[in-house]
């Protein structure tokens, strides 16, 4: 799981990550502490959207004024998590247009939604399984485009939307559409820890943490800077790591091998393959890069046939891989 969310924050364009487990089993806590290890990106100061001053091609319509005026100044932030609520309305999502200002006032009539603040961040839906399919569309639309559209009564609204999806679910409580399965890059089951003594040191850890949050925080302050760097240094190496043809070919094989539709898992595993090369410094990919990804990318993307459950073999993989 951990692996799972560090390798998106390296690189945005794996695509998100769905977390599948237990009630009780940290997902939200994994996510939410992201926060704490993000590296900061550049974006335009004062900006709603958080445009990177670098990519003047995605600009918000604020930014294209303030580059017309001259007025861009930039500033750094951390990447931000954004909570969607299951239960949150389509304007609270999208974003809200008032028609009579629109008429008189034109851009200013739009009230940025949750998708506005998720821009070039994490958008982290709980319980994704739950969500109502209005917003599950919506998701899927500025997931495609990087953009989210808002249109009413003739009037329509652009901005930037490239966020990267981060889940959660407890698969007791119903399952993901298939659409939205398909488009998060990777997947990871959590479960309870078993061993006696990690689950004591969870409740300590927990107990240190509610009597004295700073000091808990101040203990591990020097590893999760070490962390950080980690990333960043990760993000520097990315655009120089190199996939072979014959692990281009390997990738193939295992998608052939494991009877998945479509492209999209070679592609997810090739980048998936190449950000773990990275992170570990690394400027080559290996076949333990690409089986830690196929281990993340192909579970949910397998086919099944009516009445066969085919089940995921990460043995198979491996031999398959080594051959």
């Amino acid at each position: 799981m951990k692996r799972a969310l560090i390798l998106n924050a390296i690189n945005p364009s794996i695509g998100g990550v769905l977390i599948r487990g237990q009630k009780g089993t940290a997902k939200s806590t994994a996510v939410r502490g992201l926060v704490e290890i993000l590296p900061e990106i550049e974006v335009v100061a004062g900006d709603t959207y958080s445009c990177d001053p670098h990519n003047e091609d995605k600009f918000c319509w604020e930014c294209q004024i303030r580059k017309k005026e001259g007025t861009i100044t930039t500033e750094k932030r951390p990447m931000k998590v954004v909570d969607l609520p299951v239960g949150a309305t389509e304007d609270r999502v999208v974003g809200s247009l008032d028609i009579e200002k629109a008429v008189t006032e034109g851009l200013k009539a739009y009230e940025p939604g949750i998708l506005a603040e998720a821009n070039r961040g994490i958008l982290y839906v709980d319980e994704i399984n739950l969500l109502d399919d209005f917003v599950v569309d919506a998701l899927l639309d500025a997931a495609a485009m990087g953009v989210n559209t808002v249109e009413r009564e003739g009037v329509s609204v652009s901005h930037p939307a490239s966020f990267i999806i981060v889940g959660s679910m407890n698969p007791e409580e119903g399952e993901l559409r298939p659409q939205l399965l398909d488009r998060i890059a990777l997947q990871v089951e959590v479960m309870g820890i078993p061993d006696i003594e990690q689950r004591v040191e969870i409740i300590e850890r927990g107990n240190k943490f509610n009597e004295k949050p700073e000091a808990f925080k101040k203990e591990f302050e020097s590893e999760q800077d070490r962390l950080r760097a980690r990333i960043v240094k990760a993000q520097q190496l990315l655009p120089s790591v190199i996939t072979t043809r014959d692990n281009l070919q390997t990738i193939a094989e295992i998608c052939i091998e494991f009877n998945v539709d479509g492209h999209r898992a070679d592609i997810m595993i090739e980048r998936t393959a190449r950000t773990n090369a990275a992170f570990e410094g690394r400027d080559r990919v290996t076949n333990e890069d690409i089986v830690e990804s196929a281990e993340m990318v192909l579970p949910h993307r397998m086919r099944k046939t009516p009445f066969e459950e085919e089940e995921f073999s990460v043995e198979q993989l491996r031999r398959l891989v080594e051959k």
